[in-house]
């Protein structure tokens, strides 16, 4: 399952030379089109709590800064594979504004008058290998329900609906629970001799 924007269709102009113009811009950026376009669906952890799954959409830039301020040094090293402080406003804007045709971004939402976002899992397509690069991060109070396991099986799914042959990511020698989670999903492990304390875990689809 794909879940991404809906590409905006083309209207038929008599007067233009290709014989089609794009919607009027209005219409393409709407956003209230977009937020529409982007399907949630409810999921509930082991121990009841309600979450909402669905596409990241622009408007996250908010949420995804303030998860990124409640995770701890080790939560950002194992999902960044370095430390960082602070994510930039372009790094902000490039992890909120995605492209449904190379990547797919999953978000887990938490309800309520004041919204958070607790779990991310991504990948990023080459088209050229037919292969996709994944990653996942789970805030450690939403740990151990299930839910990185669930998101890895939507990329899985995801990536298989695309076509492509292979989904791998870097993970580091240290992040033993996701090498235990991504071993019980079928990915394979290997060494990444460029990357010291790296490895590279990788399922053929």
């Amino acid at each position: 399952m794909v879940l991404s924007p809906a590409r905006p269709r083309s209207v038929l102009a008599p007067d233009d030379p290709a014989g089609f113009l794009p919607p009027p811009a209005v219409e393409r950026f709407d956003a209230l089109a977009l937020e529409n376009a982007s399907p949630t669906e409810s999921v509930t952890t082991r121990d009841g709590r309600p979450l909402q799954l669905r596409a990241i959409r622009p408007a996250d830039a908010e949420l995804l800064q303030r998860c990124f301020q409640r995770l701890s040094p080790l939560e950002i090293r194992r999902r960044f594979m370095h430390a960082m402080g602070v994510l930039s406003p372009a790094m902000l804007h490039r992890l909120s504004h995605v492209d449904p045709a190379r990547e797919t971004a999953l978000a887990l939402i938490e309800g309520g008058p004041r919204p958070e976002l607790h779990a991310v899992a991504r990948t990023f397509v080459d088209t050229a290998a037919a292969s996709a690069e994944f990653s996942l991060m789970v805030e450690r109070d939403w740990a151990r329900q299930g839910l990185g396991g669930m998101l890895m099986q939507r990329l899985i799914d995801d990536s298989l609906t695309r076509g492509l042959h292979e989904l791998w990511g870097y993970v580091l020698v240290e992040n033993v629970p996701m090498m235990r989670l991504c071993s019980q999903l079928g990915f394979k492990t290997r060494l990444a001799p460029q990357e010291p304390g790296t490895v590279v875990l990788s399922r053929r689809l």
